[in-house]
């Protein structure tokens, strides 16, 4: 286990590099960069944008930015100064910060906020990483339970509501659905429309309970919305698997030896079944991923996917590529953790060396 959790991460290396040349290569193909848009403007000379351009070397070929954004891309820039200096601060959290300091890579500052693009990532990334994980838990949460419901009572009526259910899910798209959500919410007044909190909770105690209930009350209809394609999905594949590990001989064993019916099934037949809904676990995280940036943009969540959406408007080179970035190690972070559960949940699948 220990040689595959290395391997794992040494592999992220070059892909993560990979991704990091291949958006720069595509930026290089949209028209224009950051600064054109300061070209009509009479009161900014063409001189003064050329030496913004030679600044942030947006007057080299693409390649040649991309050298130099691997250069700074860790210890440079004072990053060694950096250290020295949290390590320098008081003894309490000494190893911490110099740890965060180090492991956190320098993308670049932002051209169009002014500030390092790894605090804005930060910012947004929490957010994001809740939408998804509130999603992933309403999606699972609900999904399975359905999915089993519907294989155990084949044929009834509960099977017939549930694959309703799912082709609803799957039928309707999420830009459509984000719409709907937010006529409900306007209409209603069940729901608040955008923002992550009420401005009444700015200023209050993070952790207190009105403040994180708020955040709760914002949170859930952009997870519903985003966990409602995913949820109809697994439950058809729960609902598939289960059906066909019940019609399994040890099943059919298990129950000539008399015992009960919701004993073979959730010890017997569940275990089984719920397998290749653990492998399609990264997956189904790149498909939260990839859904979050248009909810967050149809239903104004303020996350990673808003902001990358905002910095290819004003073609904000740094922060892209840092989101980017971070959007590709969640997604292979959620495949590592699928490969985990999987050699948990079955003993017969081992991590070869």
């Amino acid at each position: 286990m220990g040689q595959f959790l290395i391997k794992r991460v040494l592999h992220m290396i070059p892909i993560l590099l990979g991704v990091s040349l291949l958006t720069f290569l595509l930026l290089d193909l949209t028209p224009g960069d950051y600064f054109t848009a300061l070209e009509n403007n009479p009161q900014i000379t063409k001189e003064r944008l050329d030496q913004l351009r030679a600044k942030w070397h947006l007057d080299e070929s693409w390649y040649v930015q991309y050298g130099y954004w691997i250069k700074n891309l860790w210890f440079a820039n004072g990053k060694l100064g950096d250290l020295k200096s949290q390590w320098n601060k008081e003894a309490d959290g000494r190893v911490w910060r110099v740890i965060k300091h180090a492991v956190m890579p320098d993308f670049g500052d932002s051209l169009q906020y002014k500030q390092p693009s790894s605090q804005l990532i930060t910012l947004r990334l929490w957010n994001t990483f809740m939408l998804s994980l509130m999603a992933m838990i309403l999606a699972w949460g609900i999904a399975l339970p359905l999915g089993i419901w519907a294989a155990v009572k084949k044929d009834s009526w509960v099977d017939r509501s549930c694959s309703g259910i799912a082709f609803l899910g799957l039928s309707i798209p999420e830009i459509l659905l984000g719409l709907l959500a937010l006529m409900f919410a306007y209409s209603t007044g069940w729901f608040p429309i955008g923002g992550v909190e009420s401005d009444m909770y700015y200023g209050v105690d993070e952790w207190s309970i009105p403040r994180l209930m708020d955040r709760f009350h914002h949170l859930l209809l952009p997870a519903a919305v985003l966990a409602a394609s995913s949820l109809a999905g697994l439950m058809r594949q729960m609902r598939s698997n289960l059906l066909d590990t019940l019609r399994a001989e040890y099943v059919t064993t298990a129950r000539a030896k008399g015992l009960g019916e919701g004993w073979v099934i959730y010890k017997h037949a569940l275990r089984n079944a719920i397998n290749p809904l653990l492998t399609i676990f990264g997956y189904s995280l790149a498909h939260l991923l990839s859904g979050a940036f248009i909810v967050e943009n149809v239903m104004s969540w303020p996350g990673l996917g808003r902001l990358t959406l905002e910095a290819l408007q004003q073609q904000d080179y740094p922060l892209v590529v840092a989101a980017v970035l971070m959007a590709t190690a969640l997604l292979m972070a959620g495949n590592f953790v699928a490969d985990l559960l999987l050699a948990w949940s079955d003993p017969r699948i081992r991590l070869e060396k």
